[in-house]
């Protein structure tokens, strides 16, 4: 898994390549780590292939922390991601947009 950030003032995108499993969410975990200071934070995952449960407790504790402070947003999910996001229950707790 690759991950990509981009940062312009209280905004910050990240952007998600690859596989995101019990092996590399922690990477994404650290990535996420420090969120003092965003207000918009965008997970672009056009380049996500796969999302275990590990990866849904990343972007479920993201949100947890944007909801005290501002925004989260999905963007880009594949139809497979999308497909995992909806048997999961997930695209009730997150913002996603088409």
């Amino acid at each position: 898994m690759t991950v990509k950030k981009e940062g312009n003032g209280n905004s910050l995108t990240v952007y998600i390549e690859g596989k995101l499993d019990v092996l590399t969410s922690p990477q994404l975990e650290k990535e996420l780590g420090d969120l003092k200071g965003i207000e918009n934070l965008v997970l672009d995952l056009k380049e996500l292939l796969y999302t275990s449960s590990a990866g849904l407790r990343v972007f479920l504790n993201a949100q947890k922390i944007m909801d005290d402070q501002g925004d989260m947003v999905i963007r880009n999910a594949n139809e497979d991601v999308m497909d995992i996001f909806k048997e999961t229950g997930f695209n009730k707790l997150l913002d996603i947009e088409d």
